[in-house]
């Protein structure tokens, strides 16, 4: 019964369908990285999981939906070639404002401030963007050619997750450079 609620109002307010996605998709890659520093279910950092579960539902999945919608009003086919110009458009037009509020919007988050966010955008955005140049134009042209519109910001949540498992990477190895300079 509440499911069939849910599928009416994500069918209504697609917009919705990402957010919900994207709220348990990026805490759950945060934790997949946190496995990865060695840390289990009794000293996860909770707190960063729910960082990253507002930003998902809140930051990224309205500014990917509304990137799709743009996307195919400018490339309304779905062929393999308009794929791959929306898939290198999104890397010059989106994804430098994506990693760039990514990192800012999570430094702000995590209570540090505006110098500390601009430094770490500074210190980790090109290194951040080289990966995501080769990753992302290969994954968004299968999905821009195979997935329907209606799907496609889910399709991209899934890849998302092995992204975000990435991000948070990158995003934590800064506080474990903190940590080794304060000790020094």
């Amino acid at each position: 019964m509440w499911w069939k609620f849910i599928v009416e109002v994500t069918n209504e307010y697609k917009i919705l369908r990402g957010m919900l996605s994207y709220s348990a998709l990026w805490p759950i890659g945060c934790l997949i990285q946190q496995t990865f520093e060695g840390k289990r279910l009794k000293n996860y950092d909770w707190e960063r999981c729910l960082r990253y579960s507002l930003y998902g539902a809140f930051v990224s999945a309205p500014m990917l939906y509304t990137w799709m919608r743009c996307a195919n009003i400018m490339w309304p086919r779905t062929d393999f070639r308009s794929s791959l110009a929306k898939a290198f458009t999104e890397q010059g037009a989106y994804d430098p404002i994506a990693i760039v509020l990514f990192f800012y919007g999570m430094t702000i988050l995590e209570r540090r401030s505006q110098k500390e966010a601009g430094d770490e955008v500074r210190s980790k955005f090109w290194d951040t963007y080289k990966v995501g140049f080769f990753y992302w134009p290969a994954v968004q042209s299968m999905n821009f050619s195979f997935v329907r519109p209606k799907n496609q910001i889910v399709v991209a949540g899934f890849f998302s997750l092995i992204w975000t498992t990435f991000l948070a990477y990158v995003k934590s190895s800064q506080k474990q450079q903190q940590s080794i300079e304060q000790v020094a």
